[in-house]
């Protein structure tokens, strides 16, 4: 009977290393740089990241509904949207989550970013379908039914649009890179000879404000006086700051932070990406290594390294929680 006991404790020690030793093994992928003392308003050096999916193909887009208390986030290659309930159970909210057509083809070509119209609907970057479109069905009963909000300009057909955001109004500004096609800038169904960044205001006006090499993640300030855009290209990893007009147009072009000295070296995987503005005005933005926090000025007081390129963020209801989107796994961080 000692014997058998004394196994069973054995085991039992073993076990729980064991799950320590993971444990540790886990936090030491992901870390955090205070780079300001600031910060620490959000963050610590010992602030707790969690892996709480994993096995995707390349996820995007995260969105939390605070109508049921969940994130949704799509895996691009799959084609789908994913939903992570409150206790962290993953299950397919959608299928054909950006390409519809069912006919076989390359490119990158399920659902970008994921956001909520003013009226609480869902929106959804296609880059298969090449189209901003919006779900026909409630949040609480998904259906891969689709209509189209907008998918061209001038008569020809986006790329792949990627990211947006609505300001106040509901005017919607959105990217257009060639992420979704096939044959990316070499695709032969590319139409448009630019890769642009758009707003389609309240009226139905499409408006063209800037054409760059790479347009991706973009984001307001909470004020409505600043846009941010992100760019990722490996020969200019900026982000970019513009001043709002009242109308929708863009002035005084700047760069915001460039970061094109860190592509390629070790640790910092991944390219400038998705973005958030949280409420306090400073802008938490995927890039190199993982996750930057910038103050108003530009200046970077934080990163959480990943170790996986980083493609987006988000927040919960309360910003309590931060979710990142990083390769083939969705991550949280507790803020403080």
């Amino acid at each position: 009977m000692k014997k058998i006991i004394l196994i069973s404790l054995i085991f039992i020690v073993g076990c729980k290393e064991s799950h320590q030793k993971q444990k540790s093994s886990e936090q030491s992928r992901f870390s955090v740089e205070i780079l300001e003392e600031e910060a620490l308003q959000f963050l610590s050096p010992t602030s707790k990241i969690e892996e709480i999916g994993k096995g995707y193909a390349w996820t995007e887009g995260p969105l939390w509904i605070e109508d049921g208390n969940y994130l949704l986030f799509s895996d691009i290659p799959n084609n789908k949207v994913f939903k992570i309930n409150h206790k962290g159970d993953a299950s397919v909210y959608l299928d054909s989550s950006g390409y519809t057509k069912g006919m076989q083809r390359g490119g990158e070509l399920g659902s970008n970013g994921l956001l909520l119209n003013p009226k609480g609907e869902l929106v959804l970057l296609q880059h298969g379908d090449r189209r901003i479109a919006k779900m026909e069905a409630p949040l609480n009963d998904p259906r891969s039914i689709y209509s189209t909000i907008i998918g061209d300009f001038e008569g020809k057909r986006f790329n792949s649009p990627n990211d947006a955001t609505y300001d106040e109004k509901g005017n919607l500004f959105f990217t257009d890179p060639p992420y979704g096609l096939s044959d990316g800038m070499k695709d032969t169904a590319k139409e448009l000879g630019f890769q642009g960044v758009y707003c389609l205001k309240t009226t139905g006006e499409l408006m063209l404000l800037d054409t760059l090499t790479r347009p991706n993640g973009i984001a307001i300030s909470h004020d409505g006086s600043k846009i941010y855009v992100a760019v990722s290209d490996p020969k200019q990893a900026v982000w970019y700051e513009y001043d709002l007009a009242s109308d929708g147009q863009l002035a005084n072009k700047r760069v915001f932070y460039d970061a094109t000295d860190l592509v390629g070296k070790e640790g910092q995987q991944g390219l400038p990406d998705g973005m958030k503005m949280h409420t306090k005005g400073y802008l938490f933005a995927t890039g190199p290594g993982g996750l930057w926090i910038f103050n108003k000025k530009g200046k970077a007081i934080a990163r959480i390294f990943t170790g996986e390129a980083t493609s987006n963020c988000a927040f919960d209801t309360a910003e309590k929680n931060l979710f990142l989107t990083a390769d083939d796994y969705v991550l949280k961080v507790q803020l403080e």
